[in-house]
């Protein structure tokens, strides 16, 4: 059986390809309140956590009860939340799904009654309520695929803030590489032509090439399985004139 590449090592216990244990210790959830509960709460501060674009709200309610929420779009320090199930559609607001109007704009939707929101949670993403009918409330997620939810599922109107992050230009390798740490990732990845013969399949040699085809197949042993994976074509497509 052949050897694993160095991108494949990750998780193997070494400090170097061990995952990043920083981001994403602040428990970003909706407080387990009764559905006929009826609360009110004040955002007290905003916080920045590793890991995460989008920055949490942290709320502090009515019975003393302090919660963090991802922000919405235009939350600031002061703005008042309300939680239940009479509460108005207004930005901030959390409220089942099955009191939203059609066509309103949501986020951290709950996948499942009670988990306290897990879907659309992403920075500067949102949901749409499609639909309301017997089976469920329909939402049009980010990617354009429609799911069906229990109706007592709660959301949050509005669109998360933070939107835009992954389009800033990173104009140094160390913020990169700090980004890439606290979301887990492992960079930099060295190109397979530029290592060693004994470490990579398409390293050696006097110059930097793979030196051989570089489709593999599919049942290909996890050393040699790098490259055009079961590819069936490769290269650039060429269109030839018509006559």
């Amino acid at each position: 059986m052949g050897k694993r590449p160095l991108v494949r090592r990750r998780g193997r216990g070494g400090m170097q390809f061990r995952a990043a244990s920083t981001g994403k210790l602040l428990p970003a959830k909706y407080p387990r309140f009764a559905l006929a509960e009826q609360r009110e709460g004040e955002v007290i501060d905003l916080v920045h956590e590793t890991g995460r674009d989008a920055p949490l709200a942290k709320v502090r309610f009515d019975n003393g009860a302090v919660s963090y929420f991802p922000s919405i779009l235009g939350t600031k320090i002061g703005s008042k939340v309300q939680f239940g199930l009479n509460s108005k559609v207004s930005s901030g607001n959390v409220i089942s799904i099955q009191n939203i109007p059609d066509g309103t704009i949501v986020s951290n939707v709950e996948k499942h009654f009670g988990d306290g929101g897990s879907i659309v949670k992403s920075a500067g993403t949102y949901a749409t309520v499609f639909s309301h009918s017997s089976e469920g409330v329909t939402i049009k997620l980010p990617s354009g695929k429609f799911t069906t939810l229990n109706p007592q599922n709660r959301a949050m109107i509005g669109i998360l803030a933070g939107g835009g992050t992954g389009d800033r230009p990173f104009m140094r390798a160390g913020p990169a590489w700090r980004r890439k740490r606290s979301k887990g990732h492992k960079y930099p990845i060295v190109r397979g032509v530029a290592q060693a013969a004994y470490v990579h399949p398409h390293g050696g040699g006097r110059h930097q090439h793979v030196g051989k085809s570089s489709t593999v197949s599919r049942n290909a042993p996890p050393g040699r399985k790098v490259g055009s994976i079961a590819a069936r074509k490769t290269g650039r497509a060429r269109i030839k004139e018509r006559q």
